[in-house]
């Protein structure tokens, strides 16, 4: 559980990675180099990551939770 809790994490992270730097570009805050670098790394690292913990069965089964 706590180990999909960091996955999920550190995909969000790499996906923020993905779309920040496009915001700060846009704002003229960093230039075309950073962002080519930042975004080709955030979605190495988002492919990477997010395959491990999504598809996985919920801890709780379904079941047992009433709506």
């Amino acid at each position: 559980m706590m180990n999909q809790q960091i996955l999920k994490i550190v995909s969000l992270c790499a996906l923020a990675a993905t779309i920040v730097p496009s915001l700060l570009f846009f704002l003229g805050l960093i230039g075309q180099n950073a962002v080519t670098v930042a975004a080709l790394i955030g979605t190495f690292v988002w492919f990477a990551a997010t395959p491990l913990w999504m598809g996985h069965e919920p801890e709780i089964d379904d079941k047992e939770v009433q709506i």
